[in-house]
């Protein structure tokens, strides 16, 4: 098993944080729906923060971490939604 954990973590912080969370984002501000765009906002600093997680070798507050970023993008995405 390859132990370098750095490759992950630049993908969780990458990808998600800033690809996927950024369009919901984007999209949110140009609907005009505050909420939403913090929501959105909140699950990218999550999704950043648990990126170094995996880093530190926290398992455990990654998964707390990355579950709080789905909760929030979900949120979010109602609140775009509806």
């Amino acid at each position: 098993m390859d132990d370098n954990f750095d490759k992950a973590a630049i993908a969780v912080i990458i990808a998600f944080g800033a690809l996927i969370l950024a369009g919901l984002m984007a999209a949110n501000l140009a609907v005009g729906d505050r909420n939403g765009f913090l929501f959105a906002l909140g699950a990218a600093f999550a999704a950043w923060i648990a990126g170094h997680m995996i880093l530190f070798d926290l398992p455990r507050t990654y998964a707390v971490l990355v579950g709080i970023s789905a909760i929030m993008a979900v949120a979010s995405t109602l609140f775009y939604v509806f």
